[in-house]
């Protein structure tokens, strides 16, 4: 079985083209394992092909990965535009670092007003590797009727419906045709020094010594290959699909490609689905792969054909099958009979950078809720589960919105765990602005052994970042060495919860004297005596409420750059610069410091202003102090939700 991924940005109708391909020899069958993935097995020239259709949108990326690496090759499906050239960015992006063979489709081409040439010239921006016409388009009073194979120079006339119509090259074609063709040799001649010879020699190349060529530079994942074509009307699909028939390497390449060179198989997708249990979608790299055999170490507990049914002999390599009820199986991992082998990191896709706090709607669900997301963690590639520092609540690391609203609904639907979800403004606390020298005396008698603890410290704000210091100072024996360590217990405890109703940081505490009763101290004595005389020093000594401020690394495609400096400007933050990144052609790094509370205005602007294409990495950099209406608002807030 021969596979492949098609990805492209939204309404670039990659579902359309996915279908119109499987229809090209007369019938297909469709399993949706989910809205982000949808399998399409068909037959084409006597062999069976599988299309692995992956939704638009960056949400979606994290499934493009897994899919990727069980793929021989990927489809990218793109506009006839260039303005929105962009938009195929990332996927541009995330097939060069997946090193995945990759054919260019433009569609729509029936829509078509640019000119084919500027909108390979706008994608080639974003791809490293070079983006070659193949195909030139046909006009007629405007309209594209056709296009023009450049190797083998015939002309293909567009039937609605229909394989195209081979006719004589037009002779108002023939000029660019020869320009166009020129145009490609000269790319493939930079990797073959007897084509760059025949060139320099003026002789004419044959045509199947190009077609050669080409399948091994598809091979090779030198070049990007662009086609052209109208999935909704059939037009230009056959010279795609044989492109990918020739030209594109089988699943024996995979596991080389991938780091794991001993994996026969690869998990591609999992679902934790009610009354089913843990299904797996697996392909086989090598065949053999049979009900009750082994893989990672254990045995299958069922295997099922994508159809559903029962598969009752050995697959054939590159076949798919669906696990059931093995639990051992994940996505994003390879597999050899004794053990699993983790993918490259790319396979996850983005960084989770939209973060929501999930709460149970009913209280007892909380166990439940910690096991599912576990579950989901597991076969979910955009999906990371933290723990809140402050309330202990579950944080949901996800792509995007539609990441979350999919997380809410399946934890809805298969788990009956019904949750809500707010954004996690950031970990606030407080400091102290001067110093503070107190002397507390804690004497309590209630019959029998009384409490007695006298101390005098200082109270004095560190440097940002430093902490929490204590010293002593203590002489003459006033407070003894045994209950010193009690009065730095009482003092961490204190700063547990400031006057701001924070946690206390970067304060130094000095124990400068005190006294003792020979029968009434105790630890517990001078550990209530440091913990109440702070508490009362901290709100003499000023008290200033600190946010988070985080250094965010945007990774944003370069047109999009100059936009942000005012955006950050605008959520209160600190430009600190942007350059060209390091690998990604067409992709700048901007650097900036943004208060952690913004974090969600930032990804929802991000959204709007660069297409979608942009994403987030962030952590924390230091504490700022923060005053006027908003600290009092956070702080109003606070005193509310801890009453």
């Amino acid at each position: 079985m021969r596979c492949f991924t098609v990805l492209g940005p939204s309404q670039s109708g990659k579902t359309t083209l996915v279908k119109a391909l499987g229809e090209l020899e007369g019938g297909s069958q469709e399993t949706a394992f989910s809205d982000r993935l949808t399998l399409r097995t068909f037959d084409y020239i006597g062999e069976t092909w599988a299309a692995l259709d992956v939704a638009g949108g960056a949400d979606n990326l994290g499934a493009a990965g897994h899919a990727l690496a069980a793929s021989d090759s990927v489809v990218l499906c793109v506009a006839p535009d260039p303005d929105s050239a962009a938009q195929a960015a990332p996927y541009l992006r995330f097939i060069e670092e997946a090193d995945v063979p990759c054919y260019l489709f433009i569609n729509r081409m029936d829509a078509a007003e640019a000119r084919v040439r500027d909108t390979v010239a706008a994608l080639q921006t974003y791809a490293s590797r070079p983006v070659v016409l193949r195909q030139i388009p046909m006009r007629e009073g405007g309209q594209i009727v056709g296009s023009v194979d450049l190797i083998s120079e015939r002309a293909w006339e567009y039937q609605e419906g229909k394989p195209s119509n081979l006719i004589e090259l037009p002779d108002a074609m023939r000029d660019a045709e020869t320009e166009a063709r020129t145009e490609l040799l000269e790319n493939l001649a930079d990797f073959d020094d007897d084509l760059l010879e025949q060139l320099i020699e003026d002789k004419v190349p044959a045509p199947e010594n190009v077609f050669a060529l080409v399948s091994q530079m598809h091979q090779r994942n030198a070049f990007i290959a662009a086609y052209m074509g109208a999935a909704e009307h059939g037009n230009g699909l056959f010279r795609l699909m044989k492109s990918l028939r020739h030209e594109s390497s089988g699943p024996g390449d995979i596991p080389e490609r991938l780091g794991i060179g001993a994996a026969t198989a690869v998990a591609v997708y999992a679902d934790n689905r009610k009354h089913v249990g843990k299904s797996v979608l697996l392909r086989d790299l090598n065949g053999g792969l049979a009900q009750g055999g082994t893989i990672g170490g254990d045995t299958i507990g069922a295997l099922n054909g994508v159809d559903g049914k029962p598969i009752t002999a050995a697959l054939e390599p590159g076949g798919l099958a669906i696990a059931v009820k093995s639990d051992h199986l994940n996505p994003g991992n390879g597999y050899t009979e004794a053990e699993a082998m983790g993918l490259p990191e790319w396979t996850r896709g983005l960084p989770a950078g939209f973060l929501r706090v999930l709460t149970p709607d009913n209280d007892r669900d909380d166990a439940r809720l910690s096991g599912a997301l576990a579950k989901m963690e597991a076969i979910d590639p955009g999906l990371t589960i933290s723990h809140d520092e402050e309330t202990g609540h579950l944080v949901a690391h996800l792509q995007g919105p539609m990441h979350m609203r999919r997380l809410t609904e399946k934890l809805s639907e298969d788990f009956d765990i019904p949750v809500s979800d707010h954004s996690v403004a950031g970990s606030y606390c407080e400091t102290i602005t001067r110093n503070v020298e107190k002397r507390y005396r804690h004497r309590k008698q209630s019959g029998g052994a009384g409490q007695f603890a006298d101390i005098v410290f200082t109270l004095a704000p560190n440097k940002r970042g430093e902490g929490f210091s204590f010293d002593e100072v203590v002489k003459g024996g006033s407070v003894p060495r045994n209950y010193i360590p009690s009065v730095e217990a009482g003092a961490k405890e204190c700063l547990a919860k400031g006057p701001l109703g924070f946690r206390v940081v970067d304060v130094g505490v000095t124990l400068m004297d005190g006294k003792h009763h020979s029968v009434d101290s105790s630890d517990y004595a001078f550990k209530t005596a440091a913990l109440i005389g702070i508490r009362e020093a901290l709100r003499e000594a000023r008290p200033v409420l600190l946010q988070p401020i985080e250094h965010v690394d945007i990774h944003v495609p370069s047109i999009y750059s100059g936009q942000l400096v005012a955006q950050v400007s605008s959520l209160k933050g600190q430009v600190l610069g942007f350059d060209p990144h390091p690998v990604a052609k067409g992709w700048d790094i901007f650097r900036a410091l943004l208060p952690a509370s913004v974090r969600d205005e930032l990804f929802q602007a991000l959204s709007g202003m660069t297409q979608g294409t942009a994403w987030v990495e962030s952590r924390f950099d230091h504490y700022e102090e923060l005053h006027g209406r908003e600290a009092e608002k956070i702080q109003a807030e606070r005193a509310e939700a801890m009453a």
